[in-house]
């Protein structure tokens, strides 16, 4: 089988775990094409990063003939479909938060990437985020007739759904992703019941890299580690004026803080201000193998999150045998678990936040690896990246694209029951991973 993967940018230091995904995938027998809108120019540390994007075909690459060339094969071989394109973006303009030209524009690409997706032969696309990637998908299916799906994490699809068209992006799939209970329950808020049914659970996974590493013995004293862009929503003012009242305290501690984005120039003046400069390191983005071992050397990860999906740093923590100190919103309850392989908080509460890890540092080292272990266990049974795609390969089988008349898209079916096999019967998967919504039934019963 031959599908594509979309994603607006790819590859990228935050993106790991779609490659993950993609890699575990062509070992199920699928063949991917990876597009992308653009090359970013940012850095990529990870030599994998790299690799892939060599093997990546962007859809802005200073060839703007393409688009033309996309146009009049559209106009010439598909008018109808081209027509209830066209109509489609129009209507996506509607209450969209960006500008009515962007829809256009999603339009474009869309067309390109339909003449590439028949070039390739490929019977299914698969888009990650709900929001600008998951239209030009959507669109690309109505000009082709190739199903497509997309997976949802949050935040960002819950900060504004309302002006993203989720309900016309999910009645147009085969079947949406969600990367958690709560994630799903979000979707279900902002489509029609009918449409439950397409919302299918397939949570982000680790590979060997992390699931056969065994914890180090020893824990670390004093030593902690953060992970993440550098970003309002994640946090991390917070994190360091709760640091500023243990340094009051004369608790000792370290921080690495790995990642970076907007918001370091702010970090480093907090830094200094709040007289953290021996104590706080801003590290940059790291390669995989560097963030492994920045959290195997630290007693725990903190992740003071504003808003989130289910961050993958904290699966990578647990994984590697160390409790993280985090906040209870959106999913991370469905992982972390208060005081047996971490610490929840409320999110934006210094003293509880400061709490929290003054609790962790003076904890018993066997308690510390205790947690370690159950957290590792949790992770173990839920995000192991074999487990997860083969329901995902499962799914794209059960939708592969029939060479039916293109000229215009018809709504797709509930996906078939191969999903449903996969999930339940052989493979080491718990049944209750299904998520299969249906009117009656409750968004979060399978957290």
């Amino acid at each position: 089988m031959r599908i594509c993967y979309f994603v607006s940018e790819y590859p990228a230091v935050s993106h790991t775990f779609i490659r993950r995904e993609i890699v575990e995938l062509e070992k199920n027998g699928i063949s991917v094409l990876r597009v992308s809108l653009r090359n970013s120019g940012r850095k990529l540390v990870d030599p994998d990063d790299v690799s892939e994007k060599g093997r990546t075909r962007y859809i802005f690459d200073g060839n703007r003939a393409k688009f033309a060339a996309a146009f009049a094969d559209a106009l010439v071989q598909r008018p109808k479909a081209l027509a209830k394109a066209t109509w489609a973006a129009l209507k996506m303009m509607r209450r969209s938060s960006r500008p009515a030209p962007l829809h256009l524009a999603y339009l474009a690409e869309a067309l390109v990437l339909a003449r590439w997706v028949l070039q390739e032969n490929i019977q299914h696309v698969h888009a990650h985020f709900g929001t600008n990637g998951a239209e030009v998908a959507m669109l690309c299916h109505i000009l082709t007739g190739v199903p497509y799906s997309f997976t949802i994490h949050g935040p960002d699809e819950f900060d504004r759904p309302e002006y993203l068209g989720l309900p016309a992006k999910v009645k147009h799939a085969a079947f949406v992703c969600v990367v958690s209970s709560f994630t799903g329950s979000q979707l279900c808020r902002w489509i029609p019941p009918e449409e439950w049914s397409k919302i299918k659970l397939v949570r982000c996974g680790l590979d060997a890299d992390f699931l056969d590493m065994q914890p180090l013995k020893i824990v670390p004293k004093s030593q902690l580690v953060t992970v993440g862009r550098l970003s309002e929503q994640k946090g991390q003012l917070v994190l360091l004026h709760a640091l500023a009242v243990l340094a009051r305290e004369g608790v000792p501690f370290r921080l690495t803080m790995a990642g970076d984005g907007p918001l370091r120039p702010q970090l480093e003046r907090s830094i200094r201000e709040l007289g953290l400069d021996k104590q706080v390191v801003l590290a940059g983005w790291m390669s995989n193998a560097q963030v492994r071992a920045a959290i195997r050397e630290a007693r725990a990860l903190v992740l003071p999150s504003f808003a989130e999906g289910l961050p993958v740093v904290l699966m990578e923590a647990l994984a590697l045998g160390r409790p993280v100190i985090t906040t209870y919103v959106a999913g991370i309850p469905e992982l972390v678990t208060e005081q047996a392989c971490g610490w929840l908080v409320p999110a934006g509460n210094i003293d509880q936040l400061a709490g929290a890890i003054r609790q962790c540092l003076m904890a018993p080292d066997t308690l510390v690896k205790t947690m370690g272990s159950a957290g590792r266990k949790r992770v173990l049974e839920q995000h192991d990246i074999v487990q997860e795609c083969r329901k995902l390969a499962a799914l794209f089988r059960a939708k592969a694209f029939d060479p039916a008349p293109i000229d215009g898209a018809d709504e797709v079916d509930e996906p078939a029951s191969a999903y449903e096999a996969a999930t339940a019967e052989g493979h080491g998967a718990r049944a209750d991973n299904v998520v299969t919504l249906r009117p009656g039934h409750s968004a979060c019963a399978n957290g």
